[in-house]
């Protein structure tokens, strides 16, 4: 799943969905299987959002294949499609090929220059799977 829009300027969820999109995401992440009802009531918290607009974006979301919906009765349920470890993953293994394809070394160069900032343990971790890139490929 591609997300067409990936906002720079912005942080989390915010950067791949608009801010209405972005909460109902957290909510049904953390409440798979809720309806609009619900996800409305949990977005009042908030601010006031009408029941047509909740139920349009997450119809949107359903289009754009982010959330499946099920029946229960007459009611419909939403289900992410995927977990939102496994978008998030999805989402910067794209954005990484992306910015290397269009990049090249000098995307990698700033890559590497941002492990400045980074912990220890993911910079070991990086050392364990260029070893393991450099054994694969010998």
């Amino acid at each position: 799943m591609r997300i067409h829009n990936f906002k720079v300027g912005e942080r989390g969820l915010n950067r791949f969905f608009g801010p209405l999109e972005a909460k109902i995401m957290d909510i049904l992440w953390t409440r798979p299987g809720s309806s609009i009802r619900e996800v409305q009531t949990a977005l009042e918290q908030d601010k006031d959002v009408n029941f047509n607009t909740v139920m349009t974006v997450m119809n949107r979301l359903v289009d754009k294949e982010l959330l499946r919906k099920s029946q229960k009765g007459r009611t419909s349920l939403y289900h992410p499609v995927q977990s939102r470890e496994e978008f998030m993953n999805d989402q910067s293994k794209e954005l990484s090929h992306e910015l290397v394809d269009e990049f090249g070394a000098l995307a990698l160069n700033h890559m590497l220059d941002a492990l400045d900032e980074a912990d220890a343990g993911l910079i070991e971790r990086l050392e364990q799977k260029i070893k393991q890139w450099k054994k694969d490929s010998d």
